[in-house]
């Protein structure tokens, strides 16, 4: 129970709320009172922006920048090795297929267990280096074709690199 004669923490919530106000001080003058309650601040610097992404390299118009740090890109040298495999494995729609067959056609159905697919896996190396810096990172690849974009990329930035 509230006792109805100690006083309340809080205004009434019901009214609404009135800002107090506070005079300058007199030794200001009143055109320097801030008008905003917040400091005033400068834009963060424009970051250049990324031509081009390979694993996690970033490559600008004029740097290269890797999580080791950044140097330029003027000069710099880009040598790519790949290192992927094509294995054999039975695709799982011929296993399936083999299991729901062996009940109908005991001996063909095993014919499907023959069936095999190409699965790709492996990584392509990229290494940059200029003067004293060198990184080198692997970027996952699972088809041909990803490891021909990587390769299209790297003669890319090869080309702005020498110019």
């Amino acid at each position: 129970m509230v006792d109805p004669e100690t006083p309340v923490p809080y205004n009434d919530p019901w009214q609404s709320y009135q800002q107090p106000t506070v005079p300058a001080p007199s030794s200001v003058p009143p055109n320097l009172v801030p008008m905003s309650p917040y400091p005033q601040t400068t834009p963060y610097p424009v970051q250049e922006q990324v031509i081009a992404q390979i694993g996690e390299i970033q490559v600008t118009s004029t740097t290269v920048r890797t999580p080791a740090g950044q140097f330029p890109l003027r000069g710099s040298t880009w040598t790519v090795t790949d290192q992927w495999v094509a294995t054999q494995k039975i695709p799982s729609w011929a296993i399936t297929m083999a299991i729901v067959g062996f009940f109908c056609l005991t001996f063909f159905s095993l014919l499907f267990l023959l069936a095999k697919e190409s699965v790709y896996q492996g990584v392509v190396l990229v290494q940059v280096q200029n003067g004293p810096y060198q990184y080198v990172s692997r970027v996952p690849v699972n088809n041909q074709m990803y490891v021909q974009h990587v390769y299209q990329q790297v003669n890319y930035v090869r080309s702005l690199a020498a110019m």
